[in-house]
């Protein structure tokens, strides 16, 4: 089975071989993110989530410039002000249906991985970026704080101390940088990027995908419990599942 968006979309939609691919799709805008593609990608997010011939998710940034770039400036000038405008994207839970999503996400990550680049990119289950990715997170500039949970997943991946310091310094951080403060989990040349990519989704489609839902409960459920409860949880997961 196959099901593809049409092409003139901001978010295409395929799948092959119970792979989904995901494509954030403005790349006249190296695919910044405005209320349009929030909506679209919602959509797809759910159509994800119901296609039971999907076992595993890619989602990546179409053209050659860069996953995403951010939010959409332009956006913040039709409203009264920035405020409204971030409390429009809110009115639809994308991130919290990131998060509560029981099927694989990879990100497939290049070129420029900006503010909410970055915050989509740490909402899925593995990262893998090209060699030549560069990552920010711009908020503070604009005289904002991160919004779409850019201060909470930055945190768990990296640290309180260290997302403090890339949100504050509004520094560009580095493919190799990134990976080493596991910002990412695996690089590959920009040529190997696509096989780096398959490799990673055909691997976890061959799993059981109730073992890969209750994996991730697991490890989700358990940031918001004590080690004890956590690994109580993660017991009986484990008897649940045998």
């Amino acid at each position: 089975m196959e099901l593809v968006a049409p092409k003139d979309e901001v978010v295409l939609y395929q799948v092959t071989d119970g792979v989904a691919h995901i494509k954030l799709n403005r790349p006249d805008q190296i695919n910044a993110f405005n209320i349009e593609m929030r909506d679209m990608l919602f959509q797809t997010l759910e159509l994800y989530r119901d296609d039971n011939e999907a076992k595993v998710a890619i989602i990546s940034g179409e053209g050659g410039r860069g996953f995403c770039a951010g939010a959409d400036l332009t956006e913040f000038g039709t409203t009264p002000s920035q405020v409204i405008s971030r409390d429009v994207r809110w009115e639809r839970d994308l991130w919290g249906l990131f998060i509560a999503l029981r099927k694989p996400i990879i990100a497939k990550l290049h070129g420029y991985v900006i503010g909410s680049g970055i915050e989509i990119a740490a909402l899925c289950d593995i990262r893998v970026a090209a060699d030549s990715s560069v990552f920010r997170m711009p908020e503070v500039a604009l005289g904002m704080i991160p919004a779409a949970g850019g201060t909470q997943t930055l945190r768990n991946m990296v640290g309180a101390s260290r997302a403090l310091e890339i949100i504050m310094t509004n520094r560009m951080i580095d493919a190799s940088e990134a990976l080493k403060i596991r910002l990412i989990d695996r690089i590959a040349t920009e040529d190997n990027l696509d096989r780096a990519v398959q490799n990673v989704a055909r691997s976890l489609a061959e799993l059981n995908p109730k073992l890969l839902s209750s994996l991730q409960s697991t490890v989700i459920k358990g940031l918001d419990l004590t080690m004890a409860q956590g690994i109580q949880y993660e017991r009986r997961n484990f008897v649940q599942g045998k």
